[in-house]
């Protein structure tokens, strides 16, 4: 089958769809406005591999990021008809970044940063400024299927990033972040078989050994299988540590030109001794960061495991009608020994307790709907009826050491013994979110004004099974969101969006453990500029989010709500390819963080904890031209000064950290080999990472070797 159309009004092309039905083949012929034959020969027959409704989005020039991504229930969109702020991380970034785990990736936009450091016990993020737990990541759409700890990237094709609330489109994450959200698209069989084996390095003696391969089968190749594994073990760049991880996946999928169906499944283990501890400040002044690579808290233990199994189906009832479903079952646990520790001087003088804090979760999550594509009076519309549900329980045990002994943090001490007996954990609480939605996305005007409307209705339940008492929230999430493209490199877009958010149920950390907080709403209003060079995208926006003000009281060791926070932003970024065979992705984003409506006025006006003033992040990528195969990296991450939390009286400084990497790919007997190396703070800077009243510190210089071979 084969259809001529036109591109736009000066270029035609035809189509014809692959084997597999999310994809279609578009060749370019020679422009209308060809004025000789010379003109025509010199446009070569390109191939273009672009996506359906919900296959994944080509990468862009210079193939860092991906045209376009997922939005939950709008669908799989171009970035450039997109009436938010995305970034679709593509698989060879993962790869030429070395990047172990998600949080390795995200960094790279100016507007998030992982507030955890690296080998920590567990990846945290930062979006726009607000805390963005684990939790709210999705996997392939659906929340509550990811490691309670962190999630590996061997299984993963895409990182898709959404910056502001993102209710609407995915429904209410189980943690209710509202700064954005994240989605892990995992790896699928293409057409062309897959099979590769990396062994890697990193310092200071850590070996691993991944293995990927992909196949279709079939008569029109509409079954695929892709299987990824991954092992690693051996010593950190913190003193002491030792860290063994273990990961399998299997992707199945069937593809026809109506049905998509998708099986992904995943077992990952890691077990860890010395992870890169987490403390509070006691002082006026924030002392100087600690080495990368030491630890003062020895003896801390983390056990993660986790299992998932997540099925999804799509079927298209006629061209115009598609029906869709998913479901997904995570059980996942932590077993780990958590030290509280509060610096007390300027020198570092500390003082320090044990604790076992182990969790226990159990999360079945689904997504089903409509979505009808038609036209009236001219005016295309993508209408999309949907629902969500998430049952999650949360089972955990806490229990504080009796003893306190004195460290310090530029020295250390071997952790004392919990000295209590250690149980199973419990069930503490349950929550169930669940929600109904209806959108639709108007296109006029040719495509140039695009206008998106929405509605979800959501119930939150956060339950306390200890003690009976219960939170049930019921509220309504709109969204509008307009794209006016004047012309087609140019996307003038803003949007107005309401998050609900469940009521926390408190950590067993804190002193009021299993209180449950109240209910709360979140909106953001954005705007912002999109544009096209063509081979290299530039974005400026702004935007505003207020939400419900969270608070960690180091003094009485409690979280409670207490005023408002409101955070107020500027973000500019570019990607893409400069000229051929250099390529750039960076940007800057511009804070102001305050804190209104706080009890008795005290913190009003003051700074949100935790938010620097500015970020800024310049990645480059140059293939050399004088040895074919070899590429040169390098990656500046900024980040500016901040108060420790919302009191305003410590000042935390920012810091600057380089990254440089090479990679090289050559022929070996036959087979394709690409070497890459990696080195992760440079100059070995000490600095701060940072979470609203909790400091950590970044890891120190890291190197990290590979080799991949294809075969």
């Amino acid at each position: 089958m084969g259809k001529a159309l036109a591109l736009n009004r000066h270029t035609n092309f035809a189509f014809q769809p692959t084997a597999l039905a999310a994809a279609v083949s578009l060749a370019l012929a020679a422009p209308a406005f060809a004025q000789t034959a010379d003109d025509a020969a010199a446009l070569p027959t390109v191939t273009v591999t672009g996506a359906s409704e919900n296959g994944l989005k080509p990468a862009y020039a210079g193939g860092q990021v991906a045209r376009g991504g997922s939005l939950g229930v709008l669908g799989t969109q171009d970035v450039m008809d997109t009436p938010f702020s995305t970034t679709n991380y593509t698989a060879d970034t993962l790869k030429n970044l070395q990047a172990r785990t998600v949080g390795d990736v995200i960094g790279n936009d100016a507007s998030v940063r992982n507030t955890n450091g690296a080998a920590g016990f567990g990846d945290s993020y930062q979006i726009r400024g607000f805390a963005v737990s684990v939790d709210d990541t999705a996997l392939n759409g659906l929340y509550g299927l990811v490691s309670l700890g962190r999630m590996s990237t061997a299984m993963l094709e895409r990182v898709e990033v959404l910056k502001g609330p993102g209710t609407l489109m995915s429904g209410m994450g189980p943690a209710g972040s509202v700064g954005g959200a994240i989605n892990l698209v995992t790896k699928r069989a293409g057409e062309e078989p897959v099979s590769s084996v990396t062994a890697s390095y990193m310092s200071s003696a850590q070996f691993g050994l991944q293995g990927d391969i992909g196949r279709r089968f079939g008569e029109n190749k509409e079954w695929g299988i892709r299987v990824n594994a991954l092992y690693a073990d051996g010593a950190t760049g913190i003193s002491g540590s030792n860290q063994q991880q273990s990961m399998g996946s299997v992707a199945l999928d069937y593809t026809t030109r109506r049905l998509r169906w998708t099986l992904d499944a995943y077992t990952l283990h890691e077990d860890t001794r010395n992870f890169r501890p987490q403390f509070s400040i006691g002082t006026l002044t924030m002392p100087d960061a600690p080495s990368g690579n030491s630890n003062f808290l020895k003896g801390s233990t983390l056990q993660l495991d986790d299992k998932v199994v997540a099925s999804r189906l799509e079927y298209d009832l006629n061209d115009q009608l598609t029906a869709y479903g998913a479901i997904g079952y995570h059980t996942g646990s932590s077993a780990q020994t958590f030290a509280s520790s509060t610096i007390n001087t300027l020198a570092g003088a500390a003082d320090v307790t044990n604790a076992y804090y182990d969790q226990k979760t159990i999360t079945t999550s689904s997504d089903v709907g409509l979505r009808a594509r038609f036209r009236t009076a001219g005016i295309g519309h993508t209408l999309t009826l949907g629902a969500t549900s998430l049952d999650k329980q949360l089972d955990w045990f806490y229990a504080p050491g009796a003893t306190t002994i004195a460290t310090n943090l530029y020295g250390g001490v071997q952790l004392p013994p919990v000295g209590s007996a250690r149980t199973n954990p419990i069930p503490q609480s349950q929550t169930r979110l669940t929600s109904y939605s209806v959108t639709d996305t108007l296109s006029m005007i040719d495509g140039r004004l695009l206008l998106t409307a929405g509605l979800r209705r959501q119930q939150a339940y956060a339950g306390n099974l200890q003690d009976g008492t219960s939170s049930n929230a019921r509220g309504y999430s709109p969204v509008v969101g307009v794209v006016v493209k004047p012309v087609d490199a140019l996307s003038l877009y803003a949007n107005y969006t309401v998050g609900l958010s469940a009521g926390e149920v408190v950590g067993g950390t804190y002193a009021n453990r299993g209180q449950i907080l109240s209910p709360y709403k979140a909106t953001q209003y954005e705007a912002g500029a999109k544009v096209d060079w063509g081979r290299v995208m530039t974005t400026a926006a702004v935007f505003e989010i207020n939400r419900a003000n969270g608070v960690a009281d180091t003094v009485t060791n409690t979280y409670t709500q207490n005023g408002r926070q409101r955070v107020r932003g500027l973000e500019l970024s570019a990607v893409g390819e400069l000229q051929r065979g250099l390529r750039l992705m960076g940007g800057a984003t511009f804070f102001d963080a305050k804190q209104f409506h706080t009890d008795g006025g005290t913190n009003d006006g003051k700074d949100i904890g935790a938010v620097p003033k500015q970020n800024f992040n310049l990645g480059a990528e140059w293939d050399t031209p004088w040895l074919s195969g070899l590429t040169l990296n390098s990656r500046v991450i900024r980040t500016g000064s901040m108060y420790y939390d919302g009191s305003n009286n410590i000042r935390v400084p920012g810091w600057t950290r380089l990254d440089l990497g090479a990679r090289y790919a050559s022929k070996l007997a036959g087979q394709t080999v690409t070497y890459r190396a990696n080195i992760e703070n440079l100059f070995d800077k000490n600095y701060w990472v940072m979470q609203n009243g909790y400091a950590g510190y970044g890891a120190g210089r890291t190197f990290i070797l590979s080799a991949q071979v294809d075969f």
